[in-house]
């Protein structure tokens, strides 16, 4: 069993950077393709960004592309998303995601989920 817990949430203005973190436990997570989804207030969950289990790949949603990054740090059993650029519209709750995958995609298998971190962006 892998447990998942985010953090690096916070308030930020339009333009402005944060850096998400997830750390995994219970396991390893070089196992696994790790990801971020997002959900908005009244919105779907909805694919943000992923890496591969080696990082070796990584794959952006279209509204993110340019502007967010992830990365992961397999020694320490971590995964970041930096976040540049920031707008209103990425306010959401920022989800870690483990799948044994190859790499996720927006329709993968997760196995398993991080309870989210709260990023809101105000204008």
């Amino acid at each position: 069993q892998v447990q998942l817990v985010e953090s690096g949430g916070g308030l930020v203005q339009a333009g402005g950077s944060l850096r998400l973190s997830c750390a995994a436990s219970g396991g390893t997570n070089a196992n696994y393709a790790m990801g971020w989804f997002r959900q908005a207030p009244g919105k779907e969950r909805e694919f943000v960004a992923s890496i591969s289990w080696n990082g070796g790949s990584t794959y952006y949603a279209d509204s993110v592309k340019g502007r967010f990054t992830t990365s992961r740090a397999n020694a320490k059993n971590t995964i970041y998303l930096q976040m540049n650029s920031l707008k209103p519209e990425d306010t959401a709750i920022y989800h870690c995601a483990a799948s044994r995958v190859l790499v996720i995609n927006p329709t993968s298998t997760i196995n398993y989920w991080g309870k989210g971190t709260l990023v809101t962006v105000s204008s």
